[in-house]
């Protein structure tokens, strides 16, 4: 299935797997990209010489495009850039809108720039900066998430800009892969169906939590990091929206110094990264301390398997999901139901 998005990267199908911090490793990636959708490797939970290992590490395993996945906020994303420049990464995707320097240093090197965005106007704005694509969540979506629904907020994108856009937020299947389509979109990108494959490194006993949930135990809160986070109601997520001042930054204050110890951040670093991420909003010490070391919740769910601990980052779709194929598995039935239902499209006729 050709679309601008395929040619434009060089996949196979226009599917894309989200980077999910602490989910989108190695295996993911490499299992993704060998079923020949677009794998994106998660580089924020990474120190630059891991993240340099688990590029390294996909190269060995799949001879396929992939990419990797950059907050633009953080104090190192330019020597992340240049690790990717060196190492020869086919594709830069964005939790945020890069800066024009960054986006000029990329497209320099030869490598696709692909920006996450959740309005039409970041939309425009990065377009006009040279991102080559845009990748655009609506609320259904999983970890931090806007108000737009993907059906409203897509047709804006498409009809906004003229470079490809895939559709975020919502999908999990070949019907909605054609209904992005009709939409005037490229492809789509999945999260939450990515994470719920054998493929994917994340704990049988987590997985097991999102395939029982209902779509009412996907919830968004304000209680992590004071920005709206969709994710699973978990005992961590009741106790945040319970507690008073103290506790969330007793929380938070534990939460961080255990990502330092991971991340090799500073105190000082990772305060002045939460406060990257306040956007303006009137945020407590607690949720700055909360907002920059949110990966460290989310390792306790996603590496640990401490679902009491940790948040769970979940799109809606978590509620309709039902198994747990291998990335194959998953990719080849997303396009045969895909190439079914435009069968079944192209069979309709007037009414006469």
């Amino acid at each position: 299935m050709e679309t601008a998005f395929t040619r434009l990267t060089g996949v196979r199908h226009p599917i894309v797997q989200t980077g999910m911090g602490w989910v989108a490793g190695p295996r993911l990636v490499s299992a993704t990209a060998n079923a020949g959708a677009l794998g994106i490797l998660a580089s924020a939970t990474m120190t630059p010489d891991r993240l340099r290992e688990a590029i390294r590490e996909v190269g060995s395993r799949t001879d396929a495009p992939f990419g990797v996945n950059l907050r633009a906020d953080a104090s190192d994303a330019g020597d992340r850039v240049r690790i990717m420049i060196e190492e020869g990464v086919r594709v830069a995707s964005f939790a945020l809108a890069p800066s024009p320097a960054l986006i000029a240093e990329l497209k320099e090197a030869g490598i696709v720039v692909i920006p996450s965005v959740g309005a039409r106007r970041h939309a425009e704005k990065v377009a006009a900066w040279g991102a080559d694509a845009v990748i655009v969540q609506g609320g259904e979506g999983g970890g931090h998430t806007g108000e737009v629904a993907t059906t409203v907020l897509l047709p804006q994108v498409v009809d906004a800009v003229s470079i490809p856009v895939v559709a975020a937020g919502g999908f999990h299947d070949g019907r909605g892969l054609v209904a992005a389509l009709a939409y005037g979109a490229a492809g789509v990108a999945m999260g939450t169906r990515f994470l719920l494959t054998s493929d994917s490194t994340v704990p049988d006993a987590v997985k097991a939590r999102y395939l029982a949930a209902t779509v009412r135990d996907v919830t968004v809160t304000r209680a992590v990091d004071g920005l709206p986070h969709r994710m699973l109601r978990t005992e961590l997520v009741a106790a945040l929206e319970r507690a008073g001042r103290a506790g969330a930054l007793f929380r938070a204050v534990r939460a961080a110094a255990g990502f330092r110890g991971l991340s090799g951040l500073t105190w000082r670093q990772l305060v002045r990264d939460g406060l990257a991420m306040r956007h303006g909003r009137d945020l407590t010490w607690s949720q700055v301390l909360l907002a920059a070391n949110t990966p460290m919740l989310l390792r306790s769910a996603m590496v640990d398997g401490r679902t009491d601990l940790g948040v769970m980052a979940s799109g809606q779709v978590a509620g309709v999901i039902g198994d747990l194929p291998s990335c194959a598995e998953l990719v080849e039935r997303i396009v045969a139901e895909a190439e079914g239902t435009l069968k079944t499209l192209g069979a309709l006729r007037p009414a006469r």
